[in-house]
C-alpha cells in the first residue's frame, strides 16, 4: 500500500467524525487554529525562507515567488480569514427546500458534507489555511497536496492546524497533507475513487488540465484567468483608467488580474495616452495591436523618457491575446463595437472575470447578459472575484466550470445535499 493510500484511509476514517461535528466544535477549532498559527509565526517564516531560497535557485518567475512569499502581514491575513469563516453560518443541515406531496410525504432537501476533499495546488501557502477553514466548517476532511516548491511552508502551516485540532479534542486527520512530493502522488489522489469524494485543482493551466484529463473522481475545474477590461465609447475616461490600472497592477500574479484591455475606437485617441502613461509609470509592458501602437508611437506626451517608453510599447502577436501573463504585461486591442469586444472575449477568455466600463446602461446590461464568464462586472475591477470580497469569508478556489459550482467557492459550494423523506406509513401502488 502506497503512502498516499495509507493517508487516504486515515482521511476516510476522520470523515466519520467530521460529519458529526457541531457548529460550536467547528468554530472553537477554527479560533484555536488561528492562535496556533500566530504562535508558529517564526517557524512558518523560517520554513518559507527555505522554500523561497530554493525557488530563487531554480529561477522561478517573479510572479511565482510573489505567490509563495509570506510575511507577518500575510500570516495575519490568514488568521483573519479563519475568524471571517467563524462568523459565517454553518451550512450543514440547512433545509434548502421542503414540500409535502399529495400522499402526505414530507420531502426536505438538506445540505450535507462531501466527505473527503482533495485539494491540489502550487505556490500559494495561504490556500493551506483557507482550505482547512472552509472544509472544517462544512464538515469535510481535506487532503492537501501542495507543490514541492512550498513544501516546508505548507508542512509548518499544517502542523500548526493539526496541533490546534488535537488541543480541542478533535481528530488531527481532519486536516491532512500528502507527504509524498513525487508527481505520482497527484495521480494517486485524483484516481482514488471511493476514497476521495471531490478533487479541486488550483494552479497553472498545466496542472488543471492534467487533473481534469486524468482524474477518476469528480473534479471542480478552477482558475485560469485570461480576464479582460473593455472600455466602451461612453466610458468616463478617468474611471476607466483607475479600474484598468487596478485590474492589472494591484496584484498582477493572480488569476483575477486583467490580461487584455479592449478599447472602443471612438475613444482610443483620447484614452490610450492616459492609460499608457499610468501603465508605463507602473512598469507595465503593453503589447499593442497596430491601431493602438500607431496612436501611442506618435503621441508626444509619452516621449519624455523615450528609451523606457519604447521598451514598454511592443507590437502584439496573436498568442498575446490568449496568454495569462500573471505579471506586468497587458495586451491591448482597439475594437469597433461592443459586438467585436464580446466576440474577442468569447474567443480568448477563460470564463473567469470580465469587465466593461461604460455610462450607457443598455450597453452594460447587454455585456452582462451576453458575456459567458463566472463573474461579469460593470464599472468595477476584475480583482473583486474573490471569496473574501464576495462575503464568503474565504474561498477554496474560483470555479470556471458550470457544474456544480461557478465563481468563488465558499461554504455552500463545499456541500452536496440529500433528501430527507418523512412518512406516516405510505407505500407505493
Amino acid at each position: 500500500m502506497s503512502i498516499v493510500e495509507k493517508e487516504l484511509l486515515r482521511a476516510r476514517e476522520a470523515a466519520k467524525a467530521a460529519n458529526m461535528l457541531t457548529r460550536e466544535q467547528k468554530d472553537q477549532a477554527l479560533a484555536v487554529m488561528g492562535e496556533h498559527i500566530l504562535r508558529a509565526t517564526d517557524e512558518i517564516l523560517t520554513a518559507n525562507k527555505k522554500d523561497l531560497t530554493r525557488a530563487q535557485e531554480a529561477f522561478e518567475t517573479q510572479a511565482r515567488l510573489d505567490r509563495l512569499a509570506l510575511d507577518e502581514q500575510r500570516i495575519l491575513a490568514m488568521v483573519q480569514g479563519l475568524h471571517a469563516v467563524i462568523a459565517l453560518d454553518d451550512p450543514i443541515g440547512e433545509v434548502m427546500a421542503s414540500w409535502t406531496r399529495p400522499n402526505g410525504l414530507l420531502i426536505e432537501q438538506v445540505r450535507v458534507p462531501f466527505g473527503v476533499v482533495g485539494v491540489i495546488y502550487e505556490a500559494r501557502p495561504n490556500v493551506t489555511v483557507d482550505t482547512a477553514a472552509l472544509t472544517l466548517k462544512t464538515g469535510n476532511v481535506v487532503v492537501l497536496r501542495g507543490g514541492k516548491e512550498a513544501y516546508e511552508t505548507n508542512a509548518a502551516l499544517t502542523g500548526a492546524l493539526r496541533r490546534a485540532l488535537e488541543e480541542v479534542g478533535l481528530p488531527s486527520d481532519l486536516v491532512m497533507m500528502v507527504t509524498d512530493t513525487d508527481r505520482r502522488s497527484v495521480d494517486a489522489l485524483i484516481r482514488a475513487r471511493g476514497m476521495v469524494d471531490l478533487v479541486i485543482p488550483r494552479g497553472g493551466a498545466g496542472l488543471i488540465r492534467h487533473v481534469v484529463e486524468h482524474a477518476t473522481v469528480p473534479v471542480i475545474e478552477t482558475g485560469v484567468g485570461n480576464c479582460h477590461v473593455y472600455v466602451d465609447a461612453n466610458a468616463k475616461l478617468d474611471m476607466a483608467v483607475e479600474i484598468t490600472l487596478n485590474a492589472k497592477t494591484q496584484r498582477p500574479s493572480v488569476c483575477n488580474a486583467a490580461e487584455t484591455l479592449l478599447i472602443h475606437e471612438a475613444i482610443a485617441q483620447d484614452f490610450l495616452p492616459l492609460i499608457a502613461r499610468r501603465m508605463i509609470a507602473s512598469g507595465v509592458e503593453l503589447r499593442l495591436d497596430e491601431p493602438s501602437f500607431f496612436v501611442l508611437q506618435n503621441h508626444s506626451a509619452l516621449s519624455h523618457n523615450e528609451e523606457r517608453t519604447l521598451a514598454l510599447l511592443q507590437r502584439a502577436v496573436e498568442e498575446d491575446y490568449a496568454t495569462e501573463f500573471l505579471g506586468l504585461i497587458l495586451a491591448v486591442k482597439v475594437v469597433s463595437s461592443l459586438d467585436e469586444a464580446i466576440d474577442h472575449i468569447g474567443r480568448y477568455g477563460t470564463g473567469h472575470s470580465e469587465a466593461i466600463v461604460t455610462e450607457d446602461l443598455a450597453t452594460a446590461e447587454e455585456f452582462l447578459r451576453r458575456v459567458d464568464a463566472a463573474a461579469v462586472y460593470h464599472n468595477a475591477s476584475t480583482r473583486f472575484t474573490d471569496g473574501f470580497e464576495f462575503g464568503f469569508g474565504a474561498e477554496i478556489g474560483i470555479s470556471t466550470q458550470k457544474l456544480h459550482a461557478r465563481g468563488p467557492m465558499g461554504l455552500r459550494e463545499l456541500t452536496s445535499y440529500k433528501y430527507r423523506v418523512r412518512g406516516t406509513g405510505q407505500t407505493r401502488t
